[in-house]
């Protein structure tokens, strides 16, 4: 397949003004295919070659002005238009397109609770080609206008008001200028709960199986739509720029959301069928206000090239935390960014495939290399960038510079100068000089602070390994010793804010030092920071003490990064969750903390031999949270604990009883996701069998109990379960994507790594075939899930070098290898350090 290139994109735009297109959509042909006409307007500005974009399954005839085209003439995904007139033109063309079962283009999908089938798109980057002709780049806006002819008793969305004409017609309201990319269309049995807000018609849809659960949720969900819609109409002086708000949660998605204009598509994993955190609900709801956010930046005003890709995202994640802060219950949202997304951007920022905020245009040469900047740099990253940012600039300008933004290419393209140039006008600050230290360069800055006493005085002086200027709060806190058992509660005896430049800075304060000196206190810019070793002893012994979470995040991520680069033993971290997670009140920090003790501990920064004491030291902490809860009063936290001892299990008694039981003694009782959570345990520790498998599988035939079953499967220890599912994830080119990522997940397990020693060295080529034939987003899948990283030792690191030489990665996989392999060689050298 051809990918787009940047020159050729820039060519495009200057020699062609695309006004309309005009798509006719056909559901009805069966399971394998659909039927796509589409008809372009659009005007030359000189005579001259171009070309359009379409992936069929067959190309049925083109015209242009009414002359019949060549089908034959069609290479790869692209059709030459040859000799074209200065003027204006209309091209039609009548294909038939091939459904996906991965994501891309048009997928369809049939719950197997109820035999009902939905379709729905996922257009980006460049899969609007696998739905209908275009010309296929995000400065090419148009106004896109549909028809769809769906079976009976199907409801079709769309970004702009569906209109059924009888039949199963439908049309969809033509939308203002949008990219191509940003066309949606979802079509099935949809249960809709529909509302009116600000005088638009708002609507959230599942597929049926879900109803009860969404019916459940629908009030919260539509009221934190409502309140994020009217925070941003505080914010924004350009209105929401379309007809309707429509909110879709889809199957199979294979991001976490879309912002398509009026439509936005959610994986339906947010409408929750088992129980959940507070936490989750709050990471729902910031989905919501980051996509909502994307109408005004992404939609309304879009990039010119994928190269500013951290326009539409970065702006997103900062406003969708928050906005979610501001207007809503969630006020503490900053605190989840810090401990669950943070760390995203860090780790990505320290491997060989980071890249700036705001990479060179040389360095997005073509759409195959802007996928691959979809990472924790372009959204964790530029959102802390944006937050610093914030912070120097002050709110007030920083929205008038938006605004100025808005106001000045609405409806159009942008770039980043164009943005910069926007926030310029509306402060003194050296704006331009601001994003050539924080969004043109790399790496992770690191602040070391230096604590002095003398004289009834104390000093503080910052050492800063970096480039990039930072202004931040310092905590100084004192004991506050309480009458309770357990750490020391801490007070806040100052905060001051100063600017570090890049050679370091000082400042001396009267008084005693602190027990305890935070940098970055309040996490506002985006740095590594460590502690002095009073501070540290201070932490170690009283971190649950420090009276604010958001403080007691940047501790915890302090030890995470300390860990990480070999300076803190992995146990002593153990060790630190052991005393302080008994204690800790905030379910994002708990969650957090647990999660990186136990994936990446326990998993992988600690030997194999030392791994069950890790898993000893998880249960043992899991079960005072348990005890704790006991009253019932803090049902998230015990979830939590729940969800994390049935993970640690190294011994099946227990959880088998709660299986057998159905209830953790004194709650909760077992919903699907615990039953299935329990019994892919049982299946590593081989405790299970596939009648049970198949006994749970008819309780719960719903599609997450088709992945569960699935990843239980490949969990199951005997040489005859892993050739199984080995063969359907390099084999079975028809496994669904989230069938594929089950049975990946279940595959690979540290406890079993003596029987899948063999498959170690059959991924990476059996990996570069699968991704080869079946495209970027399995690719994706097969690096994230399918490779073997328990394995942390020489000989697989080698093997992964290797692979990084040959020249058949398409690029999703490489990028995918590239950081795992990286993972591998810190891994190791965790273990090496200690």
């Amino acid at each position: 397949m051809s990918v787009l290139t940047r020159d050729e994109a820039q060519t495009r735009a200057q020699f062609l003004d695309v006004h309309r297109y005009s798509i006719d959509l056909d559901l009805t042909g069966g399971e394998e295919t659909f039927d796509s006409r589409t008809a372009i307007q659009f005007t030359a500005a000189e005579a001259g070659d171009t070309f359009v974009e379409l992936k069929p399954a067959t190309l049925r005839s083109i015209s242009l002005d009414g002359q019949p085209l060549d089908p034959a003439h069609l290479v790869e995904n692209r059709f030459p238009l040859t000799a074209l007139t200065a003027g204006a033109h209309e091209l039609r063309i009548d294909a038939a397109m091939r459904y996906s079962r991965t994501g891309e283009g048009m997928h369809r999908f049939t719950d197997p609770t109820d035999g009902e089938t939905y379709v729905y798109t996922q257009l980006f980057m460049e899969d609007v080609q696998r739905v209908f002709a275009a010309f296929d780049q995000p400065d090419l806006k148009s106004v896109f206008e549909l028809a769809i002819t769906a079976p009976d008793g199907w409801t079709v969305l769309g970004n702009g008001i569906a209109e059924h004409r009888g039949d199963g017609r439908w049309t969809l309201a033509a939308t203002p200028l949008i990219s191509t990319y940003l066309v949606a269309v979802a079509a099935g049995p949809w249960h809709s709960v529909t509302t009116e807000h600000a005088g638009l018609p708002f609507g959230i849809h599942c597929r049926r199986s879900l109803a009860p659960y969404l019916d459940a949720d629908a009030d919260e969900i539509l009221d934190i739509t409502r309140a994020c819609f009217d925070r941003f109409h505080e914010k924004f002086d350009e209105p929401y720029p379309f007809d309707s708000y429509d909110q879709a949660f889809v199957p199979e998605f294979n991001a976490g959301a879309m912002e398509n204009p009026g439509l936005v598509t959610f994986r339906d994993e947010f409408v929750y069928r088992s129980a959940v955190t507070d936490t989750e609900r709050q990471t729902r709801g910031m989905v919501i206000a980051h996509e909502m956010a994307h109408m005004w930046f992404g939609d309304l005003v879009t990039l010119a090239w994928w190269d500013d890709i951290w326009l539409n995202e970065s702006f997103a994640e900062y406003m969708g935390y928050q906005t979610l802060a501001e207007a809503t219950r969630f006020t503490d949202t900053w605190v989840d960014f810090g401990v669950a997304r943070k760390g995203w951007g860090y780790d990505a920022d320290q491997r060989p495939s980071t890249h700036p905020v705001a990479p060179d245009p040389a360095a997005v040469p073509d759409t195959a290399s802007a996928m691959l900047n979809f990472d924790g740099i372009s959204y964790a990253k530029g959102a802390s960038a944006l937050r610093q940012l914030v912070a120097w600039l002050g709110e007030k300008d920083f929205l008038a510079g938006i605004n100025a933004h808005f106001a000045r290419h609405k409806f159009a393209n942008a770039t980043l100068a164009d943005f910069i140039d926007n926030l310029a006008s509306a402060t003194d600050r050296d704006v331009h000089a601001w994003a050539d230290s924080w969004l043109r360069t790399t790496g992770v800055d690191t602040l070391t602070p230096h604590v002095e006493e003398s004289d009834g005085t104390w000093s503080l002086t910052v050492d800063h390994d970096g480039s990039r200027p930072h202004r931040i709060a310092v905590g100084a806190y004192d004991h506050a010793p309480d009458t309770h058992s357990g750490p020391d509660r801490l007070v806040l005896r100052d905060r001051f804010e100063i600017d570090v430049p890049q050679n370091g800075t000082a400042k001396a304060l009267p008084g005693r030092r602190p027990a305890l000196v935070v940098l970055n206190d309040g996490d506002l810019s985006y740095a590594k920071v460590r502690l002095d070793s009073t501070s540290w002893d201070t932490a170690v012994r009283d971190l649950s003490g420090i009276p604010d979470a958001l403080t007691r995040a940047v501790v915890w991520n302090t030890a995470r990064d300390m860990v990480r680069d070999g300076e803190l033993a992995p146990t002593t971290y153990l060790e630190a969750a052991r005393a302080h997670l008994p204690h800790e009140t905030d379910l994002a920090l708990v969650q957090g903390v647990l999660a990186f003790a136990d994936t990446h501990i326990a998993g992988r920064y600690l030997t194999p031999e030392n791994r069950p004491a890790a898993l000893g030291t998880l249960t043992a902490l899991c079960r005072d949270l348990i005890r704790r809860t006991e009253d019932g009063h803090n049902p998230g936290l015990r979830l939590i604990a729940v969800r994390h001892l049935i993970e640690a299990a190294t011994q099946p008694d227990t959880i088998q009883d709660w299986l057998t039981n159905g209830t953790v003694p004194g709650g909760p009782e077992l919903d699907p996701e615990l039953r299935w959570r329990i019994l892919t345990r049982l299946s590593v520790l081989g405790a299970t069998d596939e009648t049970t498998i198949a006994a749970e599988l008819e309780q719960d035939p719903s599609a997450t109990g088709q992945e569960g079953a699935a990843r239980c499967r490949a969990a199951l220890p005997t040489p005859q379960a892993k050739a199984a599912a080995w063969d359907a994830l390099f084999n079975d080119d028809t496994l669904s994507n989230y069938l594929f990522t089950a049975t990946a997940q279940g595959f690979w397990q540290p406890e079993q790594a003596d029987l899948v020693r063999d498959y170690v060295p059959r991924y990476y080529p059996d990996a570069t075939r699968l991704a080869g034939r079946r495209g970027p987003a399995i690719a994706e899948a097969a690096g994230r899930y399918a490779f073997p990283g328990h394995a942390v030792d020489a000989e697989n690191l080698h093997l992964g070098e290797q692979a990084l030489n040959e020249k058949d990665l398409i690029p999703a996989l490489r990028r995918k290898l590239i950081d795992q392999v990286d993972d591998l060689r810190r891994a190791l050298a965790v273990r090496n350090a200690h």
